[in-house]
């Protein structure tokens, strides 16, 4: 029955394929045309592993127990995902989904044995536009390794359409033992508030430097630079690759003081040229930044705090979601519908901000940007930094 209610699953996705896709985008702001969207079914808590220890012996999941999420936190989830895909539509917004595979079936390489997988709701975890080529990161987990194979099919098929279309993947890393510092958790939970924040100030977390890792929501785009942090899931090594990958554009590696950081799109998100909102609980190690976007024009605008106060039940996202944006055009932007300060700013800004329910979704893996991939923005490239500042 498992495997007849994914194949269901992808018959459906497919006929949401439609012919002559375009793939072009630049930067976070240009007006969408085409996104993809991804979905919750199926999604696992994911069986321990290097990179993770989830804990939450209250709900069901205490350390070492994996399993499908719970029936009626996905259907909620893919209620407010398909609500907000049908937002897009309604706008002229052309949205493909994902093809979930059976996650909770157990995975190997020649290097190692996972007894679960994760999901495909985080779109933006996995594929990094950038100009005509949609590039597949590394991924950091093993539960995430096979998570590019959701979006084969949508790939595959703007392949065919569009001749300009650059598919690439980064190298598969092997994750072996050896990418991870070993007895990291154990050593973490042991150690003061003092002691965590010294190794949050060298950047040191999990994974080592062996083989380049990074996830595509650790990087920023604002057309000809990209801002990539380093991160539990991004490493130096990683930053490097995509430097080497993407020689027309510059690479700046930002780090945050944050003690466990994940991705870039609850730190930093680019509203439109010359207006960046900020993360005032996340400083930017590197001073040189904040001197770069000022150099050229840019506000660095503070985000108000979430009015939440609690996280969902099985979640490991941050309350900083509510940054957690989709830029529609310079003027337009969707914003997680109970976040009235956040509305209140960006409209003091100019935009027409469209509320989206979407907080049943934060244990799937995120918010409105995590939920989405770019396929097609209008507008071309562009150097939005042109007062460089060295070493930065």
């Amino acid at each position: 029955m498992v495997v007849k209610h994914f194949c269901l699953q992808m018959e459906d996705s497919l006929k949401e394929i439609t012919s002559h896709a375009v793939v072009s985008s630049w930067n976070e702001w240009d007006p969408l045309k085409h996104v993809i969207v991804g979905r919750a079914s199926g999604t696992m808590i994911q069986a321990s592993e290097p990179a993770v220890q989830n804990d939450w012996p209250q709900q069901g999941f205490p350390l070492g127990i994996f399993g499908p999420m719970p029936e009626q936190m996905e259907a909620k989830a893919n209620e407010q995902l398909d609500n907000f895909a049908e937002i897009l539509e309604n706008r002229g917004i052309r949205v493909d989904r994902p093809v979930p595979l059976d996650f909770s079936q157990a995975i190997q390489t020649p290097d190692w044995n996972q007894d679960s997988m994760f999901g495909c709701m985080p779109p933006r975890d996995v594929l990094l536009t950038v100009g005509k080529e949609m590039l597949e990161a590394t991924m950091s987990f093993r539960s995430r390794w096979f998570e590019y194979l959701c979006y084969r099919p949508l790939l595959e098929q703007y392949y065919k359409d569009d001749p300009n279309f650059r598919w690439e993947s980064a190298p598969k890393p092997r994750l072996t033992e050896r990418t991870y510092k070993q007895d990291f958790w154990q050593e973490w939970h042991s150690l003061s508030e003092e002691e965590r924040w010294r190794h949050t100030e060298n950047s040191d977390w999990i994974i080592t430097e062996t083989e380049p890792l990074f996830d595509a929501a650790d990087v920023a785009r604002f057309g000809h630079d990209l801002f990539v942090q380093k991160s539990m899931v991004t490493n130096d090594s990683g930053i490097e690759w995509l430097r080497r990958h993407y020689p027309g554009h510059r690479v700046h590696k930002v780090s945050y003081t944050d003690q466990l950081p994940w991705h870039i799109d609850a730190t930093l998100i680019p509203l439109r040229p010359g207006l960046v909102l900020v993360n005032p609980e996340r400083t930017a190690l590197q001073k040189a930044h904040n001197v770069l976007f000022e150099k050229n024009g840019w506000e660095l605008v503070e985000a108000p705090k979430s009015v939440r106060t609690e996280k969902m039940p099985l979640c490991t996202c941050s309350l900083w979601l509510n940054m957690n944006c989709l830029v529609l055009d310079p003027k337009t932007i969707c914003i997680e519908a109970a976040e009235t300060p956040m509305m209140e700013l960006l409209d003091k800004y100019g935009f027409e901000v469209i509320p989206v329910p979407f907080f049943e979704v934060s244990p799937f893996g995120g918010g409105l940007h995590c939920a989405t991939a770019d396929v097609y923005r209008e507008g071309s490239l562009e150097d939005y930094f042109p007062n460089q500042i060295d070493g930065v």
